[in-house]
C-alpha cells in the first residue's frame, strides 16, 4: 500500500449495489434492493464497543494504515456482536425476500445458501462465532433463538447449514487465485483496506487516541469526508497494537444518533483453532442442496468498483429495453463527483417507477416508502436510509450514493 499523510483521505465500502441491480424487477424494486443489499454487505462489518484508554506509544496515520497493511494474522477464533440501522422502511418482509432472490426456498433454493441467509445482518442485532486457520479454512455461526446458522469453508468445500431447517447448501470454493479477490469483503481486515484503497485529497484521515477492544489494546483510526453533501459522518477503526488487524468498525452518519454499523469482536484469540472446528458431515435427514454451475460465478469486485467508482465512462448510445437487460445497463454505469460524494448511474431502460394517482395502488405505495421531486430531468422519487440514497426517476434512470437527497438531484439535473 502506498504512503499516505496524516490528513489522507478513504472511501467507505458501499460496492454490493450491483447484486441487487441484476434483478429483474428494475423498474419497481431496484432502489430497494441496492439499498437493501449495501446494508447486508456493511453489515458484515465486524467491530466492537471501547473499554478504557490503553497508553500506547504515538503513531501517525501513515504509520497505522501500513500497520493495517503489513497485518498477516492467519489464525484466530472469537464472538463478534453487529448491530446494523440503516433506518430501512418496514416492508413486512419484503426487503428479506428481494434481497434473497431466487435462493428462497419456495423458488427451489435452500435456507442454507449463504446468499439468503446472511442478508438477515441488514438489519438488527446479530451474535456471530468466527474461526479462520489460513485461508482455506474459516467457519462463521450465526447465533439465533434455540438455532444455528453456519457456513464453513474447508479445502474446496464450502458448506452452508441452517439447524432450524435441517438444511445443508454444498458449494465448491474456487480454483482461481484471484478467488478472495472476486468475493465481497467480509472480515474487519478486508473492510478496513476497502475503506483504505480509494483514500484521496476528498478524505481526512487521522488517528485518535486507543481504546480497548476485546480485552486487547487498540488505536483509534477515524477517517471522515471532508467535502459537504455525503451522508457519512465518520468512519472508525480500531487496530490492534499487536498484530495491526482491524478489531473494530463503526460507521455513523452525518446526520447523527446511533452508528449505522457498529461490530465488533466482543473476544478474540489468536491461538490455532481446533483442526474439528472445520470439519463438517451433513446431519442424518438433512436435506442438501449442491451448488449449481451457474451460481458458481463469483461476484467479480475489481470489475464493478472500476463501472461504479472508477474513472466515469461514457453512456451507451442506446439504454436497455426490457427487465431482462437491466445487467447490459450496468455495463453502462457512469460515476458523477469523485470521492464521498461519487454518485453511480445507469439506466434500467424501464418506464420508472409508478406514482400517484396514475400509479393506482401501487403508486400510492411507491409515494409511501418515498419522497416525490422534480427538476430539470423531470420528476422523479428518492429513496432514502441513513447512509444510501437512491432516486429512480420517471424515465428509469437511477442515481445512487451515500450523498443527500439535494446532491442526487442536483446530479440528475446535470444528467438532462
Amino acid at each position: 500500500m502506498a504512503p499516505y499523510a496524516s490528513d489522507d483521505n478513504t472511501t467507505a465500502g458501499e460496492v454490493d449495489e450491483q447484486r441487487s441491480g441484476r434483478r429483474k424487477a428494475a423498474r419497481y424494486v431496484v432502489p430497494v434492493t441496492v439499498m437493501g443489499v449495501a446494508a447486508a454487505t456493511i453489515g458484515l462489518v465486524p467491530a466492537l464497543a471501547d473499554s478504557g484508554d490503553p497508553d500506547l506509544p504515538k503513531i501517525t496515520a501513515q504509520q497505522l494504515i501500513e500497520k493495517i497493511a503489513k497485518s498477516d494474522v492467519q489464525q484466530l477464533s472469537g464472538t463478534v456482536k453487529i448491530t446494523t440501522d440503516l433506518g430501512l422502511p418496514d416492508l413486512g418482509g419484503l426487503e428479506s425476500s428481494l434481497m434473497s432472490g431466487a435462493a428462497s426456498p419456495d423458488k427451489g433454493g435452500s435456507s442454507a445458501d449463504p446468499t439468503s441467509k446472511l442478508t438477515e445482518l441488514a438489519s438488527g442485532t446479530h451474535t456471530l462465532r468466527v474461526a479462520a486457520d489460513g485461508p482455506d479454512k474459516q467457519k462463521l455461526s450465526l447465533l439465533e433463538n434455540a438455532a444455528e446458522y453456519s457456513i464453513v469453508h474447508n479445502g474446496k468445500d464450502v458448506w452452508g447449514y441452517d439447524s432450524k431447517s435441517n438444511e445443508v447448501y454444498h458449494g465448491t470454493a474456487s480454483d482461481s487465485p484471484t478467488h478472495d479477490e472476486q468475493q465481497p469483503p467480509a472480515t474487519p481486515k478486508d473492510f478496513a483496506e476497502e475503506a483504505l484503497k480509494a483514500v484521496d485529497d476528498t478524505t481526512s484521515v487521522t488517528v485518535d487516541g486507543t481504546a480497548r477492544v476485546a480485552d486487547r489494546d487498540a488505536y483509534r483510526l477515524v477517517i471522515k469526508p471532508k467535502q459537504s453533501g455525503s451522508t457519512v459522518g465518520a468512519v472508525t477503526v480500531a487496530v490492534d497494537a499487536k498484530t495491526g488487524m482491524p478489531l473494530k468498525f463503526t460507521l455513523t452518519p452525518a446526520s447523527g444518533g446511533a452508528a449505522v454499523v457498529d461490530a465488533g469482536f466482543t473476544q478474540v484469540s489468536f491461538a490455532e483453532p481446533a483442526a474439528s472446528t472445520f470439519d463438517f458431515t451433513p446431519p442424518k435427514g438433512a436435506k442438501v442442496t449442491e451448488e449449481k454451475a451457474a451460481e458458481k460465478k463469483a461476484f467479480d469486485k475489481k470489475a464493478f468498483d472500476k463501472k461504479a467508482f472508477g474513472k466515469a465512462e461514457k453512456s451507451p448510445e442506446r439504454a436497455p429495453k426490457s427487465e431482462e437487460d437491466l445487467g447490459k445497463g450496468l455495463d453502462g454505469m457512469k460515476t458523477i463527483g469523485e470521492g464521498w460524494n461519487a454518485i453511480a448511474t445507469f439506466d434500467t431502460g424501464g418506464e420508472g417507477m409508478p406514482s400517484g394517482e396514475a400509479g393506482g395502488d401501487l403508486g400510492g405505495f411507491v409515494n409511501s416508502l418515498g419522497d416525490k421531486v422534480t427538476g430539470k430531468f423531470g420528476s422523479g422519487t428518492v429513496f432514502s436510509t441513513r447512509l444510501v440514497n437512491a432516486l429512480m426517476t420517471d424515465d428509469g434512470k437511477v442515481y445512487v450514493g451515500m450523498v443527500t437527497k439535494d446532491a442526487l438531484v442536483k446530479a440528475a439535473n446535470a444528467g438532462n
